[in-house]
C-alpha cells in the first residue's frame, strides 16, 4: 500500500511540473490592436513588440515564463501564432481568472492575439469561443516539412498506353483469370484453375 501511494505521489508530481507534458495547454485567447481604443497601448499603437520585432498579424502575446519567446502557439483551427510580446495583463491572465466557470479554466494561460484594427479583432473574438486547447512548439523545435500540394495535375495510377502500343487481346485459356491488370495483360491465377 505504500509503495502505490508513493508511486502515485511520484506521477502527480511529476505531471505538476511538466515531466509528462506533450505540450497542449488550455489558453484564454483574447484579443488587442494597434489603433486606439482599450486595446492599444502606447507601444502597441507603434508596433513595438517586447522582443523589439514589429508587431504584424500573426504574432501573439504570452506570459515568457509559461511560453518562451520565439515558440510557436497553434490554435485548433491550425492557425500559428508567433509568441513575440508580453503585457502584465497577460502575465497576471485577468481575462482567464474573470471568464473562467471552473476552477480548470480560472487557472488557464492567457494568449493576447494581435491585429491591426478593432474591427478585425472584435470579429475574430465574437466568431471564436473564448477558452481553447493550444499546442505551444518551442523555437528549439525542428521544423516540420510540409507536403508539397501545388501540382494541380491528376496522379496517374497507371500509365495510359499510347495509341500504337496498343495490342489485341490474346485469346483466354482455362488457367487465367477474366480480369486485366494495371498493365494490361490477363492475371494468372496460381492454382491453375478459375476460382471456384
Amino acid at each position: 500500500m505504500k509503495r502505490l501511494t508513493l508511486l502515485l505521489l511520484f506521477a502527480i508530481v511529476g505531471a505538476a511540473h511538466g515531466y509528462y507534458r506533450d505540450n497542449s495547454l488550455l489558453a484564454r485567447v483574447t484579443v488587442y490592436w494597434a489603433h486606439g481604443g482599450r486595446g492599444a497601448d502606447r507601444f502597441t499603437s507603434q508596433h513595438k513588440s517586447a522582443t523589439g520585432q514589429r508587431l504584424q498579424q500573426g504574432h501573439c502575446a504570452v506570459d515568457p515564463r509559461k511560453i518562451p519567446y520565439g515558440s510557436r502557439v497553434v490554435l485548433p483551427d491550425g492557425t500559428a501564432l508567433r509568441a513575440v510580446d508580453t503585457g502584465t495583463a497577460v502575465q497576471n491572465r485577468k481575462a482567464a481568472r474573470k471568464a473562467g466557470r471552473t476552477s480548470y479554466e480560472r487557472n488557464a494561460i492567457v494568449i493576447d492575439k494581435f491585429f491591426e484594427t478593432k474591427r478585425q479583432a472584435l470579429m475574430w473574438a465574437n466568431s471564436n469561443p473564448p477558452f481553447v486547447s493550444v499546442k505551444v512548439i518551442s523555437p528549439n523545435a525542428p521544423p516540420v516539412a510540409k507536403p508539397n500540394i501545388t501540382n494541380a495535375e491528376p496522379i496517374a495510377l497507371s500509365p495510359t498506353p499510347t495509341p500504337s502500343a496498343v495490342v489485341p487481346n490474346p485469346p483466354r485459356s482455362q488457367n487465367s483469370i477474366a480480369s486485366a491488370s494495371p498493365s494490361g495483360g490477363a492475371i494468372r491465377n496460381p492454382l491453375g484453375r478459375l476460382g471456384r
